[in-house]
């Protein structure tokens, strides 16, 4: 069984930073393009940021200034720095896997920015 395990969230003042995890396990994430989405409450689920296999990333314009995705496939570990945090910030940030058939998610972290 896949399971995509988020971690980092939290409480964050505007201005900070945060680094999300998103660990898995029953896969090796090295050959898929992995992904950061976010939603809100009343909101469908928002692309952030994602990286292919090779590396090449790509990013929503509002955040792309300011965030960094990237993967340790040693750890088979996907990552996402967000820095400069802002309230509208604030969501549940899930991670996924695509593959050619399937998208798998996370749980999600909660991400509050909030002074």
């Amino acid at each position: 069984q896949v399971l995509l395990e988020e971690s980092g969230g939290g409480l964050v003042q505007p201005g900070g930073s945060l680094r999300l995890s998103c660990t898995a396990s029953g896969i090796t994430l090295s050959p898929y393009t992995m992904g950061w989405f976010r939603q809100t409450p009343g909101s469908g689920r928002e692309f952030v940021a994602q990286i292919t296999r090779s590396g090449y990333t790509h990013y929503e314009d509002s955040i792309k200034d300011r965030t960094i995705i990237s993967r340790d496939n040693a750890k088979n570990t996907l990552y996402l720095q967000m820095n400069s945090l802002q309230p509208e910030d604030s969501a549940v940030y899930y991670c996924a896997l695509f593959d050619a058939m399937t998208t798998t998610w996370g749980q999600g972290t909660q991400v509050t920015v909030s002074s």
